[in-house]
């Protein structure tokens, strides 16, 4: 039997270049592709049928509009589609924006593939409900696993939760999907599945616990658990997996945009539910066990002198 506990540090590898990847895209890129609905303003989508060239559109937009609007331009879903964004305007810039790539690019209005706009205080505010419910949630599943398990078992689920919400911040940096509020519910979802995955993981640990024998480490009881419920968490991630896979395939963009993080958010869940989250608890609870054994020797030799 491979001992998962004391490769804990190496299991740690994979999601670590994950991180590191996306924090080097989201410096490419200039941050996350906030959409709207985070940061206020309009965004339009438009089918340029041919490749075209960001700043160019951006010059456009900002030569042609009365205000001099400053665009934010991107490739959408293919690199026909422009994405362009702008600060909160009103409905004759909106127009004016469009004719302006109507007479240069020789479009029609059926090219005007989608068009949303939010004020920038509506954007700050999703923001910050966005925040304090995930904060809500991290902190109520803290509490729900100090209690049933023991607070070892809290933190370590906590961390192998932030792993996965870095792992899909990461993912969204390097596609460069728009954030919005899709991304919280792809998140909420994959927090939800993931500590599942962790619970029933714990549970086996607990149950073995009370009939570990006296020659078996933490270390190989964990072990011996997670090997126990690795066929479970396994097969429930691939039958769900077969079904999100089938909506990013059969899917439109914005299903896509939902699917794909969600796609890696779930594999992240189960790899940190197996590999991280119960390796580390073993290690800490070893090093516990062995700190209180040699306190307790500190103190007979302490009485015997």
């Amino acid at each position: 039997m491979k001992d998962l506990t004391k490769n804990r540090w190496k299991f740690m590898i994979i999601p670590a270049l994950v991180v590191l990847i996306g924090i080097a895209m989201y410096v490419l890129h200039g941050g996350f592709n906030f959409d709207v609905e985070f940061m206020g303003g309009v965004r339009m989508q438009v089918n340029m049928h041919s490749e075209f060239d960001n700043k160019e559109i951006a010059d456009l937009i900002q030569e042609k509009t009365v205000d001099t609007v400053s665009a934010t331009v991107q490739k959408g879903s293919s690199n026909e589609i422009a994405v362009i964004k702008t600060p909160p305007v009103e409905e004759n810039v909106k127009n004016e924006i469009f004719n302006a790539l109507k007479e240069k690019y020789s479009l029609t209005d059926e090219d005007l593939i989608s068009q949303s706009s939010a004020s920038a205080s509506f954007g700050m505010e999703t923001q910050r409900k966005a925040l304090l419910y995930t904060l809500l949630a991290i902190i109520c599943i803290l509490v729900y696993i100090a209690i049933r398990f023991e607070w070892r078992s809290a933190v370590m689920a906590v961390v192998g939760l932030v792993i996965n919400v870095l792992i899909m911040a990461a993912v969204y940096a390097v596609s460069n999907i728009p954030l919005n509020t899709t991304f919280i519910a792809a998140m909420l979802t994959v927090i939800g599945y993931s500590i599942n995955n962790t619970i029933v993981i714990f549970d086996r640990i607990r149950e073995n616990q009370k009939t570990r024998k006296k020659n078996e480490t933490i270390s190989e009881m964990v072990n011996r658990s997670v090997f126990e419920t690795m066929g479970r968490t396994i097969n429930s991630t691939i039958t769900t997996l077969i079904t999100i896979l089938l909506i990013y395939i059969l899917g439109v963009s914005t299903i896509k945009d939902f699917a794909l993080p969600l796609i890696v958010g779930i594999l992240a869940g189960a790899y940190t539910s197996i590999f991280i989250a119960s390796t580390f608890w073993a290690a800490w609870r070893e090093s516990d066990m062995k700190a209180k054994a040699a306190a307790a020797q500190e103190r007979k030799a302490s009485k015997k002198k």
